[in-house]
């Protein structure tokens, strides 16, 4: 497996303001330095760094999408929002098909936006197109650990 060395993208914390940097990868929980309320955690993955991306205990919803695609751009800010107000218990990964075609043709994504729920580096769910926010809300929160 290869390796990320990407810098980790900085964010704001919704609770105190506070500029944190979110790693690319790691173990449980991302939590603000300063008040250490849950972070959401968003990346942006490629055909190199996937399987990283995607490892770990935490549930992960993966993104696959496309600059051109308008239902891509219409699911975006709902994916967006699922990470913050699932933060300390979703991880996103974003991939761009075009940039990435190995993971599109690996995972056998064949529309977008395509949808991936991955557990332990394991897909458990799959979801092909866009649909309204709710039922994607229901979606991912089903594939939960209970609380």
């Amino acid at each position: 497996m290869a390796t990320s060395n990407r810098p980790g993208k900085v964010v704001s914390c919704p609770a105190c303001g506070t500029r944190n940097r979110i790693p690319f990868t790691g173990r449980g929980r991302v939590r603000c330095s300063n008040c250490h309320a849950d972070l959401p955690w968003l990346v942006e993955a490629d055909d190199l760094s996937f399987d990283e991306a995607v490892a770990g205990r935490m549930l992960v919803l993966v993104d696959v999408w496309a600059v051109w695609c308008g239902p891509c751009r219409a699911i975006a800010p709902v994916v967006e929002q699922l990470s913050r107000e699932l933060a300390g218990r979703l991880k996103v990964v974003k991939v761009d098909a075009d940039r990435s075609p190995v993971v599109s043709s690996r995972h056998a994504v064949t529309a977008i936006p395509t949808l991936l729920l991955y557990r332990d580096g394991a897909e458990v769910g799959r979801q092909v197109g866009a649909v309204p926010a709710a039922q994607l809300r229901a979606w991912v929160e089903s594939a939960l650990p209970s609380s």
